[in-house]
This record gives C-alpha cells, structure tokens and sequence, in this order.
C-alpha cells in the first residue's frame, strides 16, 4: 500500500498544466464533450481530482482553456512568403481556424460561445485582433473597423460550423456519414424537384457533390474582402 502511494504521489508531482489540456484535448476529439469529465481525465492522467482543480479548475474552466489553447496555436499561424498582404494574411489566419475547426470539430460550439459570452476574453480579443490589424492596413476607414472586422469573424465562424456537427445535433445524420454519400444523397434529391419551381437549385445540382469545403470557403472570404476594400 505504502508503494501505491509513493508512486501516486511522485505521478502527482510531474503533472503538468499542459499534460492536463493536451489529454482533455484528445478526450475531446474522441467523444466531444460529453467525453470530457473530472474522472476521465484522472483516470487517464493516473491522477487526482485535486490535480485538475489546482491546474485548471472546473470542468467549465478547463473547456475554456482547451478552447484558448487550440485557438491560440491557429492564431499565430503566418503566411510562408515574406512580404504577404493584409489579404494573404487574412486569408492564412481565417484558414488556420477552418482547420482547427475541422481536426477539432467539438471546437465550433466553444468558440461561438467563447465569442458571444466573454467578449473581453483572450479569444475574442484575440480573433478580432489578429484579423482587426489587417482590416486597418486595407485601408478601410476607421469609423467601419468594426463593422468590417465583425463581418469576417462571423463568415469564418458561420462558413466553418456550417460543416461542423454541432453538439446535440438531432437531425439523425451520423457524425461520421461519409461525405460523398452525403452529398450524392443530397444531389439527387435537389434534382428530383420541380426545374419550373427550382430551376438554380437544378442548375446547381450537379456541384454540390464536387465542390471542395476549403476553396469554397477561400471563395466567400475573397468576396468579403472585395467588398471590404470597396469601403475605402
């Protein structure tokens, strides 16, 4: 019994903050957040519950920390080419979270609420700043910084949960159906309507199976640029 404790306590002792978020990161990965609790976490860690609380806090706490981890390493991608534009720069950092979003997709849901919740939080301030700058630099007036900062944070986050299953999803399609059952599915079934009633809808019929998720974003956030320098 002694020596159970000896090593309990040494398991203890080398614990670290970073061991804690990076293994609820993977809980989270696997299962989401339901997958997320004090006692899986100590179970995987072989450790206490005490540990947790002295390096994170709650569970609510350590959500919120994962989330600012996994954002926090997107938003400091830079674009590999020296001298890139406020649009390149733009373009890297909204792809960095579309990615993020993507390999985490638990993160979708705690990132709007971090933004909606705690605008005076790391991510929010830190999202708005990193694409904010670059707004500036278009050389959008100031009066419309916000306007126009805003209006991409909500596209990025719009455009990425839009291929994220959402917590508590109902609809009864699987998290893991494949994508191109999904959308051959979806394809048919827009071309069985009516052409007199829906003719875009059969015009477009045939993309929806093709179209790739990364570029059609990189589309949308080309067409807000565009506008956003029509504002000079």
């Amino acid at each position: 019994m002694a020596t159970r404790v000896r090593r309990t306590r040494r398991r203890n002792q080398v614990l670290s903050r970073e061991q804690i978020i990076g293994t609820a990161v993977e809980l989270l990965d696997a299962g989401g957040e339901g997958a997320l609790t004090v006692r899986a976490l100590t179970e995987r860690l072989a450790t206490g519950s005490g540990a947790i609380y002295y390096h994170v806090g709650n569970r609510d706490e350590l959500l919120d920390t994962a989330t600012e981890t996994v954002v926090t390493v997107a938003l400091a991608t830079r674009p590999a080419q020296p001298a890139a534009t406020p649009e390149d720069e733009i373009r890297v950092v909204a792809l960095a979270l579309f990615d993020a979003i993507a390999e985490h997709p638990w993160l979708a849901t705690r990132l709007t609420l971090q933004i909606v919740r705690n605008p005076v939080g790391p991510i929010t301030v830190g999202i708005f700043e990193r694409i904010g700058r670059q707004v500036s630099a278009l050389g959008v007036p100031q009066a419309r910084w916000f306007d126009a900062a805003s209006t991409l944070v909500h596209y990025i986050l719009g455009a990425v949960g839009q291929n994220t299953r959402i917590e508590g999803d109902t609809s009864g399609v699987e998290p893991d159906a494949d994508r191109e059952e999904f959308l051959g599915a979806t394809a048919q079934a827009w071309q069985t309507l009516d052409p007199e009633d829906y003719p875009f809808m059969h015009a477009i019929a045939g993309r929806i199976s093709e179209h790739d998720d990364r570029e059609q974003f990189l589309t949308g956030i080309a067409v807000v640029l565009d506008g956003l320098i029509r504002l000079r």
